[in-house]
């Protein structure tokens, strides 16, 4: 049986797309544009990945799966806070939360995202 199905990606570059969709399926990884400390770069990154959502046509209503990559965990609690007022309430998504070296020193954070989309 041979199967073809539309694989869309958004912005591609050499290395990565800014999102890739797949059956209604959204994958996305953002890093932080701006912001000095972790609540400038984690507010800075969810305005980011909710403009990436818009244009694959979901939102953050619809996160399936989040991974988050802290460069110290000592931040996770600021986070926590913060992550948990960006999400609408009774919507949180399946989640991981780790300590990583990033590709930046100037990083605090990055954040994988599967999202499912809800409109066509």
């Amino acid at each position: 049986m041979h199967s073809t199905t539309t694989i869309t990606r958004l912005h591609p570059q050499a290395q990565w797309s800014d999102a890739v969709v797949h059956q209604h399926t959204v994958y996305l990884v953002e890093v932080p544009e701006s912001g000095t400390d972790i609540t400038g770069q984690a507010q800075a990154l969810f305005t980011q990945a909710e403009r990436t959502m818009a244009l694959c046509g979901t939102d953050k209503r619809h996160i399936l799966m989040a991974t988050i990559y802290l460069k110290h965990m000592a931040d996770r609690a600021a986070f926590n806070a913060l992550w948990q007022a960006w999400l609408p309430e009774g919507c949180a998504p399946a989640r991981a939360c780790v300590s990583a070296e990033l590709a930046s020193p100037d990083y605090l954070l990055e954040i994988a995202f599967t999202v499912a989309v809800h409109r066509a």
